[in-house]
Protein backbone atom coordinates (compact mmCIF):
# COMPACT_ATOMS: atom_id res chain seq x y z
CA UNK A 1 0.00 0.00 0.00
CA UNK A 2 1.42 3.42 -0.73
CA UNK A 3 2.85 5.56 2.23
CA UNK A 4 1.17 8.83 0.35
CA UNK A 5 -2.06 9.90 -0.88
CA UNK A 6 -3.15 12.02 -3.35
CA UNK A 7 -6.14 12.62 -6.38
CA UNK A 8 -4.90 13.84 -10.06
CA UNK A 9 -7.26 16.67 -11.24
CA UNK A 10 -8.50 15.55 -14.54
CA UNK A 11 -8.18 17.24 -17.70
CA UNK A 12 -11.47 19.43 -17.79
CA UNK A 13 -10.51 20.39 -14.10
CA UNK A 14 -6.99 21.47 -15.04
CA UNK A 15 -8.09 23.69 -17.50
CA UNK A 16 -9.86 26.02 -15.40
CA UNK A 17 -6.37 26.57 -14.10
CA UNK A 18 -5.04 27.02 -17.59
CA UNK A 19 -8.03 29.58 -18.27
CA UNK A 20 -7.11 31.44 -15.09
CA UNK A 21 -5.27 35.03 -16.14
CA UNK A 22 -4.37 38.03 -14.27
CA UNK A 23 -8.06 39.98 -15.25
CA UNK A 24 -10.05 36.79 -15.79
CA UNK A 25 -10.55 34.63 -12.43
CA UNK A 26 -12.06 30.66 -12.44
CA UNK A 27 -13.45 30.70 -9.26
CA UNK A 28 -17.51 30.08 -9.18
CA UNK A 29 -19.54 31.69 -6.37
CA UNK A 30 -22.94 32.66 -4.94
CA UNK A 31 -24.14 34.88 -2.81
CA UNK A 32 -26.54 33.94 -0.10
CA UNK A 33 -29.14 36.26 1.16
CA UNK A 34 -30.62 35.03 4.44
CA UNK A 35 -32.96 36.08 7.72
CA UNK A 36 -30.92 36.54 10.48
CA UNK A 37 -33.15 34.22 12.76
CA UNK A 38 -31.33 32.39 15.90
CA UNK A 39 -28.00 33.97 14.17
CA UNK A 40 -28.93 37.43 15.31
CA UNK A 41 -26.80 38.70 18.39
CA UNK A 42 -28.27 41.38 21.11
CA UNK A 43 -26.21 43.85 19.55
CA UNK A 44 -27.07 43.72 15.91
CA UNK A 45 -24.72 41.63 14.67
CA UNK A 46 -24.28 37.97 13.42
CA UNK A 47 -23.02 34.72 15.18
CA UNK A 48 -20.31 34.20 12.78
CA UNK A 49 -18.75 31.92 15.21
CA UNK A 50 -21.77 28.95 15.03
CA UNK A 51 -21.41 29.05 11.43
CA UNK A 52 -17.68 28.55 11.33
CA UNK A 53 -18.34 25.61 13.53
CA UNK A 54 -21.03 24.77 11.21
CA UNK A 55 -18.87 24.41 8.21
CA UNK A 56 -15.98 22.86 10.60
CA UNK A 57 -18.24 19.54 11.79
CA UNK A 58 -19.29 19.28 8.27
CA UNK A 59 -15.64 19.45 6.07
CA UNK A 60 -15.03 15.69 6.83
CA UNK A 61 -18.21 14.93 4.45
CA UNK A 62 -16.50 17.45 1.22
CA UNK A 63 -12.53 16.28 1.57
CA UNK A 64 -11.24 18.64 -1.49
CA UNK A 65 -11.92 21.43 1.13
CA UNK A 66 -8.66 20.69 3.40
CA UNK A 67 -6.69 20.05 -0.16
CA UNK A 68 -4.30 22.19 -1.78
CA UNK A 69 -2.25 21.60 -5.30
CA UNK A 70 0.92 19.94 -5.89
CA UNK A 71 2.22 19.54 -9.03
CA UNK A 72 4.30 16.57 -11.13
CA UNK A 73 7.86 17.50 -11.98
CA UNK A 74 8.43 18.70 -15.38
CA UNK A 75 4.76 17.78 -16.63
CA UNK A 76 3.08 20.76 -15.02
CA UNK A 77 -0.03 18.06 -13.88
CA UNK A 78 -1.60 19.33 -10.81
CA UNK A 79 -2.92 16.84 -7.73
CA UNK A 80 -4.23 17.34 -4.63
CA UNK A 81 -2.70 16.83 -1.28
CA UNK A 82 -4.13 17.16 1.65
CA UNK A 83 -3.10 20.23 3.60
CA UNK A 84 -1.12 19.71 6.59
CA UNK A 85 -0.97 23.51 7.52
CA UNK A 86 -4.98 24.02 7.13
CA UNK A 87 -6.40 26.79 8.67
CA UNK A 88 -10.55 27.39 8.93
CA UNK A 89 -9.80 30.74 10.13
CA UNK A 90 -7.58 31.88 6.41
CA UNK A 91 -11.03 30.35 4.32
CA UNK A 92 -13.97 32.28 6.69
CA UNK A 93 -13.81 35.98 6.78
CA UNK A 94 -16.08 38.40 8.41
CA UNK A 95 -17.49 41.48 7.02
CA UNK A 96 -19.96 44.01 7.63
CA UNK A 97 -22.13 46.85 5.55
CA UNK A 98 -22.95 50.00 7.40
CA UNK A 99 -26.30 49.50 8.82
CA UNK A 100 -28.64 49.34 7.17
CA UNK A 101 -27.08 47.98 4.33
CA UNK A 102 -28.63 47.88 1.06
CA UNK A 103 -28.80 45.23 -1.89
CA UNK A 104 -26.80 47.62 -4.14
CA UNK A 105 -24.20 47.60 -1.44
CA UNK A 106 -24.20 44.17 -1.19
CA UNK A 107 -24.04 43.87 -4.76
CA UNK A 108 -20.67 45.92 -4.61
CA UNK A 109 -19.27 44.46 -1.93
CA UNK A 110 -20.12 41.17 -3.64
CA UNK A 111 -18.18 42.29 -6.75
CA UNK A 112 -15.11 42.97 -5.05
CA UNK A 113 -14.88 40.37 -3.15
CA UNK A 114 -15.24 38.09 -6.12
CA UNK A 115 -13.03 39.56 -8.30
CA UNK A 116 -9.97 38.91 -5.86
CA UNK A 117 -8.19 35.99 -6.79
CA UNK A 118 -7.69 32.61 -4.64
CA UNK A 119 -4.81 31.71 -2.99
CA UNK A 120 -3.10 28.74 -5.19
CA UNK A 121 -1.18 27.95 -2.16
CA UNK A 122 -4.09 27.30 0.05
CA UNK A 123 -7.55 25.17 -0.21
CA UNK A 124 -8.95 26.86 -2.86
CA UNK A 125 -12.33 28.28 -1.64
CA UNK A 126 -13.35 31.31 0.71
CA UNK A 127 -16.74 31.84 1.96
CA UNK A 128 -17.29 35.62 3.34
CA UNK A 129 -20.37 36.01 6.40
CA UNK A 130 -21.83 39.78 5.63
CA UNK A 131 -23.50 41.60 8.46
CA UNK A 132 -25.67 44.82 8.35
CA UNK A 133 -27.60 44.14 6.09
CA UNK A 134 -31.39 45.72 6.16
CA UNK A 135 -34.54 43.91 7.20
CA UNK A 136 -32.70 41.92 9.53
CA UNK A 137 -30.78 40.09 7.19
CA UNK A 138 -27.49 39.02 6.42
CA UNK A 139 -25.03 37.61 3.66
CA UNK A 140 -22.73 34.54 2.62
CA UNK A 141 -20.85 34.90 0.06
CA UNK A 142 -19.00 31.74 -1.44
CA UNK A 143 -16.45 31.52 -3.49
CA UNK A 144 -15.23 28.13 -5.26
CA UNK A 145 -12.61 27.42 -7.88
CA UNK A 146 -14.09 25.48 -10.89
CA UNK A 147 -11.49 23.11 -10.45
CA UNK A 148 -12.95 21.78 -7.79
CA UNK A 149 -16.67 21.82 -8.60
CA UNK A 150 -19.41 22.29 -11.27
CA UNK A 151 -23.11 23.89 -10.82
CA UNK A 152 -24.08 20.53 -10.15
CA UNK A 153 -22.09 19.20 -7.65
CA UNK A 154 -21.57 22.50 -5.85
CA UNK A 155 -25.21 22.21 -5.37
CA UNK A 156 -24.55 18.84 -3.54
CA UNK A 157 -22.36 21.14 -1.18
CA UNK A 158 -24.81 23.78 -0.29
CA UNK A 159 -27.12 20.82 0.60
CA UNK A 160 -24.46 19.02 3.20
CA UNK A 161 -23.89 22.79 4.78
CA UNK A 162 -27.55 24.04 4.74
CA UNK A 163 -30.20 22.00 6.30
CA UNK A 164 -34.16 21.16 4.66
CA UNK A 165 -35.35 21.87 8.72
CA UNK A 166 -34.70 25.05 10.97
CA UNK A 167 -32.46 23.48 14.05
CA UNK A 168 -29.81 25.33 15.23
CA UNK A 169 -27.79 22.69 16.48
CA UNK A 170 -24.24 21.97 15.14
CA UNK A 171 -23.00 18.75 14.96
CA UNK A 172 -19.38 17.29 16.46
CA UNK A 173 -16.18 18.74 14.81
CA UNK A 174 -14.35 15.63 14.11
CA UNK A 175 -10.21 15.76 14.30
CA UNK A 176 -8.67 16.38 10.63
CA UNK A 177 -5.61 14.14 10.66
CA UNK A 178 -3.71 14.69 7.20
CA UNK A 179 -2.57 12.46 5.10
CA UNK A 180 1.25 11.82 3.66
CA UNK A 181 1.52 13.63 0.57
CA UNK A 182 3.92 12.29 -1.99
CA UNK A 183 7.38 13.39 -2.58
CA UNK A 184 8.21 15.19 -6.48
CA UNK A 185 9.71 12.01 -7.47
CA UNK A 186 7.10 9.85 -6.01
CA UNK A 187 4.82 12.24 -8.42
CA UNK A 188 7.54 11.57 -11.32
CA UNK A 189 7.35 7.96 -10.66
CA UNK A 190 3.32 7.84 -10.34
CA UNK A 191 3.02 9.83 -13.54
CA UNK A 192 5.49 7.93 -15.81
CA UNK A 193 3.69 4.24 -15.39
CA UNK A 194 0.41 6.03 -15.69
CA UNK A 195 1.82 7.00 -19.18
CA UNK A 196 3.23 3.43 -19.42
CA UNK A 197 -0.49 2.45 -18.58
CA UNK A 198 -2.45 4.53 -21.31
CA UNK A 199 -2.16 1.83 -24.18
CA UNK A 200 -3.58 -0.63 -22.14
CA UNK A 201 -6.06 1.53 -20.41
CA UNK A 202 -7.32 2.84 -23.58
CA UNK A 203 -8.26 -0.72 -25.24
CA UNK A 204 -9.69 -1.52 -22.23
CA UNK A 205 -12.09 1.15 -22.35
CA UNK A 206 -12.40 0.79 -26.16
CA UNK A 207 -13.57 -2.91 -25.38
CA UNK A 208 -15.96 -2.24 -22.56
CA UNK A 209 -17.45 0.53 -25.09
CA UNK A 210 -17.73 -2.22 -27.60
CA UNK A 211 -19.42 -4.46 -24.35
CA UNK A 212 -21.64 -2.15 -23.33
CA UNK A 213 -22.94 -0.51 -26.67
CA UNK A 214 -25.94 -2.16 -27.92
CA UNK A 215 -25.66 -0.92 -31.59
CA UNK A 216 -21.90 -0.66 -31.83
CA UNK A 217 -22.16 0.69 -35.19
CA UNK A 218 -24.43 2.79 -34.85
CA UNK A 219 -23.07 4.48 -31.97
CA UNK A 220 -19.77 4.89 -33.05
CA UNK A 221 -21.81 6.63 -36.07
CA UNK A 222 -23.33 8.72 -33.44
CA UNK A 223 -20.15 9.94 -31.19
CA UNK A 224 -18.83 10.43 -34.66
CA UNK A 225 -21.03 12.70 -36.31
CA UNK A 226 -21.37 14.73 -32.45
CA UNK A 227 -17.78 15.03 -32.41
CA UNK A 228 -17.89 16.07 -35.80
CA UNK A 229 -19.96 19.04 -35.38
CA UNK A 230 -18.60 20.07 -32.02
CA UNK A 231 -15.76 21.23 -33.54
CA UNK A 232 -17.35 22.32 -36.85
CA UNK A 233 -19.18 24.85 -34.03
CA UNK A 234 -16.17 25.41 -32.19
CA UNK A 235 -14.34 26.56 -35.22
CA UNK A 236 -16.30 29.38 -36.04
CA UNK A 237 -16.39 32.65 -34.32
CA UNK A 238 -19.18 34.58 -32.98
CA UNK A 239 -19.48 38.38 -34.15
CA UNK A 240 -17.98 41.17 -32.48
CA UNK A 241 -20.06 42.87 -30.10
CA UNK A 242 -19.67 45.49 -27.30
CA UNK A 243 -19.55 43.36 -24.80
CA UNK A 244 -16.92 41.23 -26.34
CA UNK A 245 -13.67 42.68 -26.14
CA UNK A 246 -10.43 42.49 -23.75
CA UNK A 247 -11.58 42.56 -19.66
CA UNK A 248 -10.31 44.00 -17.04
CA UNK A 249 -9.56 43.06 -13.20
CA UNK A 250 -13.12 44.76 -11.72
CA UNK A 251 -16.33 43.33 -11.95
CA UNK A 252 -19.98 44.58 -11.69
CA UNK A 253 -22.30 42.07 -10.14
CA UNK A 254 -26.33 42.46 -10.18
CA UNK A 255 -29.22 39.90 -9.71
CA UNK A 256 -33.06 39.67 -10.24
CA UNK A 257 -35.47 37.39 -8.90
CA UNK A 258 -38.75 35.61 -10.79
CA UNK A 259 -41.53 33.36 -10.27
CA UNK A 260 -40.76 29.99 -11.48
CA UNK A 261 -44.39 29.63 -11.29
CA UNK A 262 -45.05 32.61 -13.75
CA UNK A 263 -42.10 31.05 -15.94
CA UNK A 264 -44.55 28.02 -16.37
CA UNK A 265 -47.48 30.30 -17.42
CA UNK A 266 -45.06 31.68 -19.68
CA UNK A 267 -44.46 27.99 -21.13
CA UNK A 268 -47.98 27.06 -20.91
CA UNK A 269 -49.13 29.21 -22.89
CA UNK A 270 -46.89 29.90 -25.93
CA UNK A 271 -44.89 26.80 -25.67
CA UNK A 272 -41.29 25.51 -25.35
CA UNK A 273 -39.46 24.64 -22.44
CA UNK A 274 -38.74 25.98 -19.51
CA UNK A 275 -34.87 26.88 -20.57
CA UNK A 276 -36.40 27.70 -24.03
CA UNK A 277 -38.41 29.96 -22.01
CA UNK A 278 -35.40 31.51 -20.15
CA UNK A 279 -33.06 31.82 -23.42
CA UNK A 280 -35.84 33.62 -25.18
CA UNK A 281 -35.94 36.21 -22.20
CA UNK A 282 -32.20 36.68 -22.74
CA UNK A 283 -32.66 36.87 -26.42
CA UNK A 284 -35.32 39.55 -26.27
CA UNK A 285 -32.91 41.14 -23.53
CA UNK A 286 -29.69 41.22 -25.73
CA UNK A 287 -31.64 42.67 -28.92
CA UNK A 288 -32.78 45.67 -26.52
CA UNK A 289 -29.47 46.10 -24.99
CA UNK A 290 -27.51 46.23 -28.52
CA UNK A 291 -30.12 48.75 -30.11
CA UNK A 292 -29.31 50.69 -26.76
CA UNK A 293 -25.77 50.41 -27.77
CA UNK A 294 -26.56 51.74 -31.22
CA UNK A 295 -25.41 48.16 -32.96
CA UNK A 296 -27.76 46.61 -35.29
CA UNK A 297 -28.74 43.53 -34.13
CA UNK A 298 -30.14 42.56 -37.56
CA UNK A 299 -25.90 42.36 -38.47
CA UNK A 300 -24.89 39.99 -35.33
CA UNK A 301 -24.67 36.24 -35.01
CA UNK A 302 -24.57 36.10 -31.67
CA UNK A 303 -24.52 32.50 -29.78
CA UNK A 304 -24.30 31.70 -25.85
CA UNK A 305 -22.70 28.85 -24.34
CA UNK A 306 -24.98 26.07 -22.38
CA UNK A 307 -23.35 24.25 -20.02
CA UNK A 308 -25.43 20.71 -20.28
CA UNK A 309 -24.38 18.22 -16.93
CA UNK A 310 -23.57 14.78 -18.28
CA UNK A 311 -22.96 13.98 -14.10
CA UNK A 312 -24.53 10.37 -14.30
CA UNK A 313 -26.48 9.29 -11.09
CA UNK A 314 -23.72 7.19 -9.36
CA UNK A 315 -21.79 10.25 -9.12
CA UNK A 316 -23.75 12.49 -7.73
CA UNK A 317 -22.45 14.14 -4.29
CA UNK A 318 -18.51 13.95 -5.85
CA UNK A 319 -16.83 17.17 -6.42
CA UNK A 320 -15.12 18.01 -10.11
CA UNK A 321 -16.80 19.10 -13.21
CA UNK A 322 -19.03 16.34 -15.07
CA UNK A 323 -20.08 19.01 -17.91
CA UNK A 324 -19.86 19.32 -21.54
CA UNK A 325 -21.45 21.89 -23.59
CA UNK A 326 -24.20 23.09 -26.51
CA UNK A 327 -23.41 26.36 -28.44
CA UNK A 328 -26.36 27.50 -29.15
CA UNK A 329 -27.84 30.57 -31.86
CA UNK A 330 -29.97 33.42 -30.56
CA UNK A 331 -31.68 34.87 -32.79
CA UNK A 332 -31.32 38.67 -31.96
CA UNK A 333 -32.39 39.82 -35.50
CA UNK A 334 -35.68 38.63 -34.85
CA UNK A 335 -38.29 41.15 -33.60
CA UNK A 336 -41.06 38.98 -32.78
CA UNK A 337 -40.63 37.19 -29.20
CA UNK A 338 -43.05 34.15 -30.26
CA UNK A 339 -40.57 33.96 -33.66
CA UNK A 340 -37.57 33.77 -30.96
CA UNK A 341 -39.24 31.00 -29.16
CA UNK A 342 -40.12 28.50 -31.98
CA UNK A 343 -36.16 29.38 -33.35
CA UNK A 344 -34.70 28.76 -29.90
CA UNK A 345 -36.80 25.63 -29.88
CA UNK A 346 -36.25 24.25 -33.21
CA UNK A 347 -32.36 24.68 -32.17
CA UNK A 348 -32.50 22.85 -28.80
CA UNK A 349 -34.25 20.27 -30.30
CA UNK A 350 -31.83 20.18 -33.21
CA UNK A 351 -28.89 19.90 -30.38
CA UNK A 352 -30.84 17.22 -28.41
CA UNK A 353 -31.04 15.21 -31.32
CA UNK A 354 -27.98 15.06 -32.23
CA UNK A 355 -26.20 14.18 -29.20
CA UNK A 356 -23.91 17.16 -29.35
CA UNK A 357 -23.10 17.25 -26.34
CA UNK A 358 -21.80 13.72 -26.29
CA UNK A 359 -19.08 15.14 -28.69
CA UNK A 360 -17.62 17.61 -26.29
CA UNK A 361 -18.00 14.52 -23.86
CA UNK A 362 -15.77 12.82 -26.01
CA UNK A 363 -13.22 15.93 -26.84
CA UNK A 364 -13.02 16.37 -23.23
CA UNK A 365 -11.81 12.32 -22.63
CA UNK A 366 -9.28 12.73 -25.84
CA UNK A 367 -8.14 15.59 -23.53
CA UNK A 368 -6.80 12.95 -20.94
CA UNK A 369 -4.51 12.22 -23.08
CA UNK A 370 -2.71 15.40 -23.94
CA UNK A 371 0.40 16.22 -21.78
CA UNK A 372 -0.79 19.78 -19.68
CA UNK A 373 1.92 21.67 -21.19
CA UNK A 374 0.50 20.95 -24.45
CA UNK A 375 -2.95 22.18 -22.53
CA UNK A 376 -1.40 24.95 -21.19
CA UNK A 377 -0.07 26.09 -24.61
CA UNK A 378 -4.16 25.74 -26.33
CA UNK A 379 -5.49 27.16 -23.11
CA UNK A 380 -3.72 30.02 -23.56
CA UNK A 381 -4.17 31.08 -27.47
CA UNK A 382 -7.68 29.53 -27.47
CA UNK A 383 -9.66 32.70 -25.72
CA UNK A 384 -8.95 35.10 -28.73
CA UNK A 385 -11.13 32.59 -30.89
CA UNK A 386 -14.28 32.06 -28.75
CA UNK A 387 -17.36 30.65 -30.89
CA UNK A 388 -19.29 32.32 -28.59
CA UNK A 389 -20.55 35.86 -27.03
CA UNK A 390 -21.92 34.70 -23.41
CA UNK A 391 -22.36 31.93 -21.30
CA UNK A 392 -25.94 31.27 -19.63
CA UNK A 393 -25.96 28.61 -16.91
CA UNK A 394 -28.84 27.22 -15.37
CA UNK A 395 -28.68 25.02 -11.84
CA UNK A 396 -31.85 23.30 -10.44
CA UNK A 397 -31.81 23.92 -6.58
CA UNK A 398 -34.19 22.52 -3.89
CA UNK A 399 -37.60 23.73 -4.23
CA UNK A 400 -38.13 23.96 -0.20
CA UNK A 401 -36.71 26.34 2.47
CA UNK A 402 -33.25 25.56 3.49
CA UNK A 403 -32.09 26.91 6.88
CA UNK A 404 -28.44 27.26 8.43
CA UNK A 405 -28.71 26.75 11.65
CA UNK A 406 -32.30 27.95 11.80
CA UNK A 407 -31.63 31.42 9.44
CA UNK A 408 -34.22 30.69 6.29
CA UNK A 409 -31.75 30.79 3.09
CA UNK A 410 -34.55 34.21 1.25
CA UNK A 411 -32.46 34.12 -1.97
CA UNK A 412 -29.48 32.72 -3.45
CA UNK A 413 -27.69 34.43 -6.57
CA UNK A 414 -25.07 32.72 -8.48
CA UNK A 415 -22.08 33.77 -9.96
CA UNK A 416 -20.32 32.56 -13.50
CA UNK A 417 -16.62 33.95 -14.04
CA UNK A 418 -15.55 36.00 -16.82
CA UNK A 419 -12.58 34.78 -20.24
CA UNK A 420 -10.83 36.68 -21.90
CA UNK A 421 -13.38 38.56 -24.65
CA UNK A 422 -16.50 37.93 -22.50
CA UNK A 423 -17.56 41.03 -21.25
CA UNK A 424 -20.54 39.22 -19.23
CA UNK A 425 -22.03 36.05 -17.90
CA UNK A 426 -25.71 34.77 -16.42
CA UNK A 427 -26.24 32.30 -14.16
CA UNK A 428 -29.37 30.84 -13.04
CA UNK A 429 -30.51 28.86 -10.02
CA UNK A 430 -33.94 27.70 -9.05
CA UNK A 431 -34.51 27.95 -5.00
CA UNK A 432 -37.92 27.11 -3.40
CA UNK A 433 -39.97 28.06 -6.00
CA UNK A 434 -37.83 31.27 -7.51
CA UNK A 435 -35.61 31.85 -10.44
CA UNK A 436 -32.85 33.51 -8.84
CA UNK A 437 -30.65 34.97 -11.92
CA UNK A 438 -27.23 36.72 -11.58
CA UNK A 439 -25.18 39.17 -13.40
CA UNK A 440 -21.53 39.25 -13.81
CA UNK A 441 -19.91 41.78 -15.93
CA UNK A 442 -16.53 43.31 -16.56
CA UNK A 443 -16.50 46.88 -15.13
CA UNK A 444 -15.43 49.31 -17.91
CA UNK A 445 -16.82 46.81 -20.79
CA UNK A 446 -20.55 47.05 -19.36
CA UNK A 447 -20.56 49.93 -16.82
CA UNK A 448 -24.97 50.23 -17.90
CA UNK A 449 -25.53 46.44 -16.42
CA UNK A 450 -28.13 47.54 -14.61
CA UNK A 451 -29.91 49.02 -17.94
CA UNK A 452 -29.27 44.71 -19.40
CA UNK A 453 -31.27 43.86 -15.95
CA UNK A 454 -33.87 45.97 -16.81
CA UNK A 455 -34.02 44.64 -20.44
CA UNK A 456 -34.06 41.21 -18.91
CA UNK A 457 -37.42 41.99 -17.31
CA UNK A 458 -39.01 44.28 -19.68
CA UNK A 459 -38.09 40.62 -22.47
CA UNK A 460 -40.20 38.47 -20.08
CA UNK A 461 -42.86 41.41 -19.71
CA UNK A 462 -43.49 41.15 -23.12
CA UNK A 463 -43.41 36.96 -23.18
CA UNK A 464 -45.67 37.21 -20.18
CA UNK A 465 -48.84 39.40 -21.87
CA UNK A 466 -48.23 37.39 -25.31
CA UNK A 467 -48.76 33.85 -23.03
CA UNK A 468 -51.77 35.73 -21.48
CA UNK A 469 -53.20 36.37 -24.90
CA UNK A 470 -52.85 33.26 -26.48
CA UNK A 471 -54.29 31.69 -23.54
CA UNK A 472 -56.98 33.92 -23.07
CA UNK A 473 -57.59 33.64 -26.78
CA UNK A 474 -57.57 29.54 -26.66
CA UNK A 475 -60.45 29.56 -23.36
CA UNK A 476 -62.83 31.23 -26.04
CA UNK A 477 -62.34 29.22 -28.90
CA UNK A 478 -63.23 26.08 -26.60
CA UNK A 479 -67.04 25.19 -26.86
CA UNK A 480 -69.71 26.57 -24.26
CA UNK A 481 -70.92 24.19 -22.09
CA UNK A 482 -73.96 21.78 -22.88
CA UNK A 483 -77.08 22.09 -20.69
CA UNK A 484 -77.22 19.54 -18.20
CA UNK A 485 -79.93 17.82 -19.70
CA UNK A 486 -77.65 16.89 -22.99
CA UNK A 487 -76.64 13.68 -23.82
CA UNK A 488 -73.31 12.32 -22.67
CA UNK A 489 -71.90 11.65 -26.11
CA UNK A 490 -73.34 15.02 -27.72
CA UNK A 491 -70.52 16.95 -24.93
CA UNK A 492 -67.49 18.40 -26.91
CA UNK A 493 -63.90 17.24 -25.74
CA UNK A 494 -62.20 20.63 -24.91
CA UNK A 495 -59.02 21.72 -26.33
CA UNK A 496 -56.02 20.21 -24.90
CA UNK A 497 -53.00 23.02 -24.27
CA UNK A 498 -50.14 21.71 -26.57
CA UNK A 499 -47.09 19.60 -24.53
CA UNK A 500 -44.12 22.20 -24.39
CA UNK A 501 -41.45 21.49 -27.51
CA UNK A 502 -38.35 19.94 -26.35
CA UNK A 503 -35.51 21.87 -24.62
CA UNK A 504 -31.88 22.24 -23.20
CA UNK A 505 -32.47 19.00 -21.52
CA UNK A 506 -29.74 19.30 -18.98
CA UNK A 507 -28.89 23.16 -19.73
CA UNK A 508 -31.11 24.85 -16.79
CA UNK A 509 -22.34 26.78 -13.25
CA UNK A 510 -14.17 23.71 -16.38
CA UNK A 511 -12.63 21.93 -21.75
CA UNK A 512 -9.15 22.21 -24.10
CA UNK A 513 -10.20 24.22 -27.04
CA UNK A 514 -13.73 25.67 -27.26
CA UNK A 515 -14.67 22.82 -25.37
CA UNK A 516 -12.59 23.99 -22.13
CA UNK A 517 -13.93 27.41 -22.49
CA UNK A 518 -16.96 25.84 -22.72
CA UNK A 519 -17.25 24.82 -19.08
CA UNK A 520 -16.15 27.59 -17.23
CA UNK A 521 -19.59 27.78 -15.54
CA UNK A 522 -21.88 25.94 -14.43
CA UNK A 523 -24.25 23.34 -16.26
CA UNK A 524 -27.91 23.30 -16.11
CA UNK A 525 -30.94 20.81 -16.27
CA UNK A 526 -34.57 21.06 -17.76
CA UNK A 527 -36.54 21.59 -14.74
CA UNK A 528 -36.39 22.06 -11.03
CA UNK A 529 -36.91 19.19 -9.24
CA UNK A 530 -40.39 19.33 -6.95
CA UNK A 531 -40.48 19.91 -3.34
CA UNK A 532 -40.07 16.79 -1.65
CA UNK A 533 -42.64 16.04 1.09
CA UNK A 534 -41.03 17.32 4.34
CA UNK A 535 -40.20 14.33 5.99
CA UNK A 536 -37.65 13.97 8.61
CA UNK A 537 -35.67 10.91 6.37
CA UNK A 538 -36.32 12.95 3.03
CA UNK A 539 -34.67 15.96 4.52
CA UNK A 540 -32.36 13.85 6.03
CA UNK A 541 -31.41 12.60 2.36
CA UNK A 542 -31.23 16.14 1.34
CA UNK A 543 -28.80 17.52 3.71
CA UNK A 544 -26.83 14.59 3.22
CA UNK A 545 -25.62 15.90 -0.42
CA UNK A 546 -26.61 12.61 -2.55
CA UNK A 547 -29.15 13.77 -4.65
CA UNK A 548 -28.26 17.35 -7.38
CA UNK A 549 -26.17 20.35 -6.58
CA UNK A 550 -24.32 23.59 -5.02
CA UNK A 551 -20.89 26.22 -9.99
CA UNK A 552 -18.07 28.32 -14.67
Amino acid sequence: MARYAYDRLTALDNSFLILERPSAYMHVASTLVLEAGPLAKPDGGIDADAIKNRVASALHLIPRYRQKLAYVPFTSQPVWVDDDHFNLDYHIRHSALPHPGSDDQLKRLSARIMQQHLDRGRPLWEMWIVEGLSGGRFAIVSKVHHCMIDGVSGMDLLKILLSAFPENEVGEIPQFIPRPAPSGVELLMDETSRWMRLPYDTARDVGSFLRAAQNTRREIFTRARAVAETLGASLSTASATPINADIGPHRRFDWHVMDVAEVKLVRKGLGGSLNDIVLTVVTGAVRRFLQRRFVDPNRIDFRVLAPVSVRHEDERGSLGNRVSAWVVDLPVGEEDPRRQLELISKTTAELKASRRAVGAEVLTQVAEWTPSTLLSLAGRNMTRLLPFNMVVTNVPGPQFPMYMLGAKLIDTFPHVPLMDNLGLGIALLSYNGKLCWGFNADYDLVPDLSAFVRAIRESFEELRRLSQAAMAAQASALPAEAPADAPAETLAEPRAVPEPGAGLGALIGDRPGAVAAAAAVAPVEAEPAAAPRRTKKAAGAATRGNGTVLHS
